[in-house]
């Protein structure tokens, strides 16, 4: 009965997958630029914000490898949506290590009913980037709060139905508090303007004299896990599908073409041993991207299930951060190549705008600017040769 069970389960992903690729093509074709509603319609109907939550809480149980292989697929299927749920997903896994005595079960009860949650961390200021100073504040009154500021780049937000906000309380503790997107006071504007992942509503939230009660703030921000490596290969994870993509568009082209160039080594292009050998690139690339994108998460599952108290042991966090490190250096570089590959097998008509095949390499430099590649590999270095930590301000999105 549960093989019966698990394959319904897996029916069901590819049915979604199917229809959420179907209806960004179609979105595409109409150049139309709306927004994945229905995309994201979908993912709470099959309530397929809740996989990480156990079986017995409304979820699927599945572990961060299982998540990330699925990751992939959505990001195939429609990159925008899989960056939507980015912080989405991280939350849940923060919430589901930190539930001890299960204080969160009422929130986790509503993911598993579909609700979905947005973000809105980033503020344009001099501090730090994944500090822990905000300008946002919580101030008293009487019985609850007032939460007032501004943040950017809030990913997903636009289509969630609840936000996590980080802000500073009365005391100046930074701390998280998670209240409805439709409350009073806020405004989500779409104003997202990057060259890639478009449709994210990676936008602006204002906070203006917004209630918070006490029950709505979670906690103090202590960066209990030092290391906050999933936020990081989620983006991989992403690239990885859209690596998919390109390897599937890549054979479509070369199938399509009927014509060649003068000094092509064949009079088919599918039979053209310079063409085939491109496509070979880019599918082995691909292979490459996810096998090290795996073996990350591997790493990243294992210091997940060392949880004690919720937090994860220092080694196995800084352990899984070197990692996701490591394969970012390599994906990202791999990747944008790949990304312009593609056109040497589609000659000059590869480039009309109607192929919309540009949107690969937008959506890859997009997504590998979060956290600069260079930065990686130095701090990489650094460890190797002088055996210096990672550094641990990487808390939260």
């Amino acid at each position: 009965m549960a093989e019966v069970k698990e394959q319904t389960h897996l029916q069901v992903i590819d049915k979604v997958l199917h229809e959420i690729a179907e209806d960004a093509q179609q979105r595409r074709s109409d150049n139309s630029n709306s927004r994945p509603y229905h995309a994201m319609n979908l993912i709470r109907q099959y309530k397929l914000g809740a996989l990480q939550l156990p079986i017995a809480q409304g979820g699927k149980g599945y572990d961060i490898r299982q998540l990330f292989q699925f990751i992939v697929r959505l990001a195939e299927a429609d990159s925008d949506v899989a960056h939507i749920l980015r912080a989405h997903y991280g939350y849940v896994g923060q919430l589901l290590r930190e539930n001890m005595d299960g204080q969160h079960n009422g929130l986790l009860a509503r993911i598993a009913a579909g609700m979905i949650i947005g973000n809105a961390m980033t503020e344009i200021s001099s501090h730090q980037v994944g500090g822990l100073v905000f300008n946002t504040k919580l101030t008293a009154d009487e019985q609850d709060y007032r939460l007032n500021g501004v943040k950017y780049f809030s990913t997903g937000t636009l289509y969630a139905d609840l936000v996590v906000v980080t802000a500073s309380d009365v005391e100046e503790n930074p701390v998280a508090v998670i209240i409805p997107t439709n409350r009073s006071g806020i405004t989500i504007e779409d104003d997202w303007d990057g060259i890639g992942q478009q449709l994210t509503g990676s936008g602006t939230t204002k906070f203006h004299d917004v209630i918070v009660s006490k029950n709505e703030v979670l906690k103090k921000l202590e960066g209990k896990t030092p290391f906050n490596a999933f936020p990081q290969l989620y983006l991989q994870a992403i690239v990885v599908g859209i690596l998919k993509n390109i390897v599937n568009d890549s054979v479509a082209l070369i199938q399509s073409r009927k014509r060649t160039f003068s000094f092509a080594a064949a009079e088919l292009p599918k039979q053209d041993p310079q063409l085939l050998q491109i496509i070979g690139e880019l599918s082995s690339v691909s292979f490459a991207a996810q096998s090290m994108l795996l073996a990350a998460a591997d790493t990243l599952n294992q210091a997940n299930e060392a949880v004690q108290n919720g937090t994860i042991p220092y080694e196995l966090s800084h352990q899984a951060s070197l990692v996701t490190a490591q394969s970012k250096v390599i994906i990202d570089e791999l990747a944008l190549r790949a990304a312009t590959k593609l056109f040497d097998v589609g000659g000059a008509s590869a480039t009309r705008k109607s192929a919309f095949l540009d949107r690969h390499w937008r959506n890859i430099r997009t997504l590998v600017s979060h956290n600069p590649a260079v930065y990686k590999a130095r701090a990489i270095g650094d460890y190797e040769v002088n055996n210096k930590q990672l550094p641990i301000k990487e808390v939260y999105f």
